[in-house]
């Protein structure tokens, strides 16, 4: 029994030596790892159809790129399970369908981060959150999914907080910021059918985002007021770069299921903030910003209209019914959200999770 003792501890020895070696060479996003074997690698690589030198990301003017294989290396850092590793690589998918994303995003001096939404059944089959806490911690699928990607910035493409990262101050969401949409209490179909795409299909979208602001409304039952309240966010002064700004909604149940019940579809609600998310001249220029009418696109008589189209404001339910609270999200560049949404590709059928089996 001693002798188990002993070997258990060097193990353990060997685990944190492994860990401690990890933060020297900088792998690390400030979390400690997970230490990798190649025979890891190869289960997270055993978990696609793709091959393992596949380019699924690029970034073009560094002249960097990150393979399948490249990209299974930080999923496993991360701590993804294998059954993950699809969603990551639809991830990148997504992703790299943003012009910001294949330009300078990453090393933004906003510091952006992606918002990665999944839809379909695998959201429950690999245990996603898309309810109480869906954009804070606590949840393993949420929180390495999305870090998986963060570790291929800082250590494929080798950009790094203070090197070639120019964030003034980042947001913490570059850590990870990884949904399920609340599908089953939407009243309106899916993030990822809106985009085209079969119900039911398991899919992902994403984007950089520059921030999240929460709107805590649960003092009316009146949909208007609250879309009112709403705009007031989606439009304020500080989120607006010259003529151009940008918003999306992850919607509370409660704030989504009111706006149906008045008869609002997501189409509705977008053409009514792209109209009335506007700030006044007078605003504008309190704040330092003045723009004349007619001198950009989305600038006119009234003012500095947020949101130039009503497309280009993406709508998701996410979170519990337990306060009528949602996020307004501030999608990052001036090329605006590509609105698509890609399929999960896997090898096999679903299989029963590690993380089922250890109960």
């Amino acid at each position: 029994m001693t002798g188990e003792v002993e070997r258990d501890a060097e193990r353990l020895d060997y685990a944190r030596l492994a860990i401690e070696h990890a933060y020297a060479q900088g792998w690390t996003d400030g979390l400690p790892v997970v230490p990798v074997t190649a025979g890891m690698v190869e289960e997270f690589l055993a978990a696609t159809p793709r091959a393992r030198d596949d380019v699924i990301a690029a970034v073009s003017h560094l002249g960097r790129e990150c393979t399948v294989e490249q990209a299974a290396v930080n999923a496993a850092l991360a701590g993804c399970l294998p059954e993950y590793f699809p969603i990551v690589l639809a991830a990148w998918d997504a992703l790299m369908r943003q012009r910001i994303v294949t330009g300078g995003g990453w090393q933004s001096t906003s510091g952006p981060a992606p918002l990665i939404v999944v839809n379909g059944p695998i959201r429950a089959e690999v245990g996603i959150n898309c309810t109480g806490g869906v954009l804070g911690p606590g949840f393993r699928a949420n929180a390495t999914i999305a870090r998986a990607v963060g570790l291929v910035v800082r250590n494929v493409f080798g950009i790094r907080p203070q090197e070639l990262e120019q964030s003034t101050q980042g947001i913490p969401g570059r850590w990870t910021l990884c949904i399920g949409e609340n599908e089953e209490e939407s009243p309106w179909e899916p993030l990822s059918v809106e985009l085209g795409l079969p119900p039911g299909a398991d899919t992902v979208s994403a984007m950089l985002l520059r921030t999240c602001e929460f709107v805590d409304n649960r003092h009316t039952q009146d949909a208007e007021e609250v879309l009112w309240d709403i705009c007031d966010t989606v439009a304020r002064t500080g989120a607006a770069i010259g003529s151009h700004s940008s918003a999306g909604l992850v919607l509370g149940v409660e704030h989504a299921q009111l706006l149906a019940g008045a008869g609002f579809g997501k189409a509705d609600v977008q053409r009514w903030l792209a109209e009335h998310a506007v700030r006044s001249h007078a605003e504008l220029a309190r704040a330092g910003k003045g723009l004349k009418a007619g001198e950009f696109p989305n600038v006119d008589e009234d003012g500095l209209h947020a949101v130039p189209t009503p497309e280009q404001i993406p709508i998701v339910v996410a979170g519990a019914r337990n306060a009528a609270m949602s996020m307004v999200v501030r999608p990052f560049g001036f090329a605006g959200w590509s609105r698509t949404a890609h399929p999960v590709q896997r090898t096999t059928a679903p299989q029963v999770s590690t993380q089922e089996v250890l109960g």
